[in-house]
């Protein structure tokens, strides 16, 4: 790199940063960063992302402070537990591997115990565009942040909502991966088990490309061969029968957002949810709440025997007493008691996955959070309202499900103004392409885009370690093709308009429908093709039912790369089928 393009790359650095800057004092929020970089630091960082590149080259980050960045205190928001790390949490790393630029740390409900966000001795965050009213936890400051236009993106934790409630109330996207595809190294455990790193990002496209590199590697959980990797158009999804908890107004925002999913093509179908919201009570209520004493409970017990001061925090460490009211009395839940409870969580599992087969669903579609409180209302009732808002949210990692939020419009609440509404689409384990597809849907239906215009979604578990296989056709197969929905219904992604090397030919087979007939030949021709890549299950149970005199088997393209492609028996081509090698493609539609 010449001195002219370094001098060039640090000036729009600079000016980069000090626009983030600018907003973050414009924006008059201190609650919501704990710690905020040294400017030259961020500047160089910046000016180095720019310089290699990446898929988040240029993109501001916020870290939430339960999850470690080097050389900044961690205090999981409480300052007696502050500790400094060597390294960065693998999130962190990843992400700025990919070019991401961390621009200082945020506030939280105080050891990610909570989805209010006011449970933290350094103050209440306070929420976006409502600024009396809760922002959500526990991942406040780090909602906040992305909300307000200060940061791109941010990292949250989430255990019973914290990557989705904030986002709900916030009007962003909050993405919570299936369990173990992001490593929690690094993170301060909440409920171990049920753990995961989020991301929060103003538009579905920029967090699942953060999403994408922030997932997969050593320590990370392997994906199954059968994962799907895109939801198939016209997917079916489910809504809850009755809805429970709601405030005024705002089971007719989701009844709204639901016929905007009909519009767009879903098939929508009614399923109960009890047995999800029996499993969300038991996450507080039970002795699930053990794991919370078991990573922080001895710190609870021993940093000031749990005095409170005056204040109603507690003297010597900050701990937040409604915090310390819920961990601290968990230490005398009985190992049976856990066993049965976690027994009961599975047997509710096995009941709720089995129903939504049975209704053939992709995915469920449920409100985010139920209603928008009022700080005052939190802090006068502060463990009825938090339990309240999770009522859509708990059940999700305990049956080990993966989940998109994303805002779908406003409900008018009369004297109290307008609040944010969201929705959150929840898939199977190693569903997130599914759902991150349907979002993406969805969130342009509510925007009112035309489908024609919205460009199609990378499926980011592609880039997160997920097993795929490709596979290129040349005829009824392509998109707009009548067998089209032999790939998509098997969760296949669109990869692209592909050519073969010049030595096949294309004929028309006279079969039901007809299909193109490719066969290798010295005197032959590049066909036009297209790349769909899907799990390698899929794939099989696509060529388990492949028709005679379709085969499957090894393609040379253009490029001299080689796939599984489509070909046919020899014996197929016959005198008189239509020679299409000239045309070189199979006509659609």
């Amino acid at each position: 790199m010449s001195a002219a393009t370094g001098a060039g790359l640090r000036e729009t650095a600079a000016e980069r940063v000090d626009a983030v800057l600018a907003r973050l004092e414009d924006a008059d929020r201190p609650e919501v960063f704990l710690r905020v970089r040294d400017r030259e630091a961020i500047i160089a960082d910046m000016a180095a992302s720019l310089a290699a590149g990446g898929p988040l080259a240029g993109m501001t980050l916020a870290v939430k402070n339960n999850v470690d960045v080097a050389g900044i205190p961690t205090t999981a928001a409480c300052p007696g537990f502050a500790y400094v790390p060597e390294q960065d949490a693998v999130a962190v790393a990843r992400l700025r591997a990919a070019g991401a630029v961390v621009v200082g740390v945020t506030n939280l409900d105080q050891f990610a115990t909570g989805l209010v966000g006011t449970r933290s001795p350094y103050g209440a965050v306070r929420a976006a565009h409502r600024p009396d009213h809760v922002s959500g936890g526990s991942s406040s400051g780090s909602a906040v942040a992305v909300a307000l236009g200060i940061c791109d993106l941010a990292i949250g934790t989430d255990t019973a909502g914290s990557g989705r409630i904030p986002a709900a109330l916030n009007g962003i996207v909050g993405i919570k991966p299936s369990l173990g595809v992001v490593s929690t190294d690094g993170v301060v455990p909440a409920c171990a088990s049920y753990d995961c790193v989020t991301i929060f990002a103003r538009d579905v496209r920029t967090a699942t490309r953060a999403t994408a590199a922030m997932a997969g590697g050593d320590g990370t959980r392997s994906w199954p061969a059968d994962a799907p990797l895109a939801a198939a158009p016209g997917t079916t999804i489910a809504v809850p029968r009755e809805l429970t908890a709601m405030a005024p107004g705002w089971a007719e925002a989701f009844a709204a957002a639901v016929d905007a999913a009909r519009d767009r093509g879903f098939h929508v179908v009614e399923i109960d949810l009890a047995p999800f919201l029996a499993a969300a009570r038991l996450l507080y209520d039970g002795a699930l709440v053990a794991e919370r004493y078991e990573a922080v409970g001895a710190f609870l017990d021993g940093a000031d025997g749990g005095a409170a001061g005056a204040d109603g925090v507690a003297a010597d460490a900050g701990i937040d007493p409604t915090v310390r009211s819920i961990i601290a009395p968990a230490r005398d839940v009985r190992a049976v008691d856990l066993l049965r409870d976690r027994r009961t969580v599975e047997a509710l599992r096995h009941q709720a996955l089995a129903e939504l087969d049975r209704l053939g669903a992709s995915a469920l579609l449920v409100p985010t959070a139920p209603f928008h409180p009022t700080i005052a209302e939190v802090q006068a009732d502060p463990v009825a309202l938090n339990s309240r808002m999770g009522t859509y949210t708990n059940f999700c990692n305990l049956f080990d499900l993966c989940a998109v939020a994303v805002p779908a419009g406003e409900v008018d609440e009369a004297d109290r103004g307008t609040a944010t509404f969201g929705v959150t689409v929840v898939g199977r384990p190693f569903h997130d392409g599914v759902v991150a597809d349907i979002a993406a849907a969805l969130t342009a239906a509510f925007a009112g885009e035309n489908e024609a215009a919205t460009e199609q979604l990378e499926a980011w578990p592609l880039r997160a370690g997920a097993s795929t296989v490709d596979l290129v056709v040349f005829g009824a197969h392509r998109r707009g093709g009548p067998l089209e929905h032999q790939l998509t219904g098997r969760g296949a992604v669109w990869r692209g308009v592909v050519r073969s090397s010049a030595d096949y030919r294309m004929y028309r087979l006279d079969t039901d429908p007809p299909k193109p007939g490719v066969l290798r030949h010295a005197e032959g021709a590049e066909l036009l093709g297209e790349r769909w890549t899907m799990s390698p299950a899929a794939l099989g149970g696509f060529l388990d039912e492949l028709p005679r005199p379709m085969q499957l088997g090894r393609v040379t393209l253009a490029d001299g790369s080689e796939a599984v492609g489509f070909a046919c028996e020899p014996t197929a081509v016959t005198a008189a089928a239509e020679d299409l090698t000239a045309i070189g493609e199979w006509p659609i539609g």
